[in-house]
């Protein structure tokens, strides 16, 4: 029964989060492919943080919903499973209490990592347009379906992610060297100016292979029959794009995924903070696209981020062992956040003539 109750709170959950998905691309609207204007990219992206911490308080006071927790020996098995590290004493209540502010306190601390992480995206995202020459009335429907597949592929992840730390804990070990090395990589990294090889891409490589793929803009459709060549099924170069985007995300995926199990060992907490954020990234797109470039020491932010998380991982016993927990990894993230942010807008870099 337990398990039962876990599927319908997520299968609840999937319906709101695709209901309001639906009105943000504007299905329900008389103009669904026009152009996202900055106001309403800020509105949406508003929303969309609004939701993250509604659901926030959502875990702070009915978290035990989504494990169907009912009585200390449940709690416990929970607590062995995922919150190694929670100390609970024998009062169901406040147990509970401490379970579900502990919850509540990984998935905002989760969510935080995810959405700065996602700012890296939006950078590709743009080189991606660019590159394929996708015109901007259908950035937004690209970026839903993309965003929309990206999901799917992190969902898959995200559980054998889960299933692999509990066989083999030392995988973390492994995790965390990954992302002080890509964290350091970030630091030191030059910026220059990429391109995409629109026909070597390894997702297009792969789609072309797998698929008739027609060569050219079909208006805004994804799929096109082609009555020269007897009327055979293509996709167009815009169903393409998606492809990218969504294997775009899944390579970001590599460095994000790990560094929230540096925060919850909880699958559907890692699952529910990246849906927040990427569902959240569609908009932040065109809130951001415009005024990126006045973020230019977040990219440093970001690698100092992937750098603490990652030595957190590989020193997370000792730290636990000194009191080192996920408040205090709360309060370096958003200072490392805050410092970045704050060094770009007070000292502006200078573009190179």
């Amino acid at each position: 029964m337990p398990f039962s109750n876990e599927v319908l709170f997520f299968a609840a959950f999937s319906v709101f989060v695709i209901f309001v998905m639906l009105l943000d691309l504007g299905i329900f609207s008389s103009k669904p492919d026009q152009i996202v204007k900055f106001k309403e990219a800020g509105l949406w992206s508003a929303v969309w943080v609004a939701l993250a911490i509604v659901f926030f308080l959502f875990l702070r006071n009915y978290g035990y919903l989504i494990h169907d927790v009912s009585d200390n020996s449940h709690l416990e098995l929970i607590q062995n499973t995922y919150y190694k590290n929670l100390k609970l004493g024998d009062n169901f209540e406040s147990n509970l209490k401490i379970f579900q502010n502990n919850m509540a306190l990984e998935y905002i601390t989760g969510y935080l990592v995810e959405y700065s992480l996602s700012v890296d995206n939006i950078f590709v995202f743009i080189l991606i347009f660019n590159s394929f020459g996708v015109r901007q009335k259908n950035y937004k429907k690209v970026l839903v379906w993309g965003i929309l597949g990206s999901i799917v592929l992190r969902f898959i992840f995200i559980f054998l992610g889960a299933a692999l730390i509990q066989q083999f804990e030392w995988v973390l070990y492994i995790f965390g060297a990954f992302l002080v090395y890509t964290g350091i990589n970030i630091l030191f990294s030059k910026d220059e100016e990429e391109s995409i090889d629109t026909k070597k891409h390894p997702a297009v490589r792969i789609t072309s292979k797998l698929f008739n793929v027609y060569e050219k803009y079909v208006a805004d459709n994804f799929f096109v029959r082609n009555k020269y060549k007897n009327n055979k099924l293509f996709i167009t170069p815009l169903f393409v794009v998606i492809i990218v985007i969504a294997f775009t995300d899944v390579i970001f995926a590599v460095d994000s995924i790990p560094a929230i199990f540096s925060i919850t060992k909880d699958p559907y907490i890692v699952f529910f903070s990246n849906v927040f954020a990427i569902m959240g990234l569609r908009s932040m797109f065109f809130f951001l696209v415009n005024i990126i470039d006045m973020f230019g020491y977040l990219k440093y932010g970001l690698g100092v981020l992937l750098t603490f998380i990652g030595g957190k991982m590989l020193a997370h016993s000792w730290l636990e062992s000194h009191g080192f927990t996920n408040m205090h990894s709360l309060i370096v993230i958003i200072s490392i956040l805050g410092v970045s942010i704050g060094a770009s807008l007070l000292f502006p870099q200078k573009e190179n003539a």
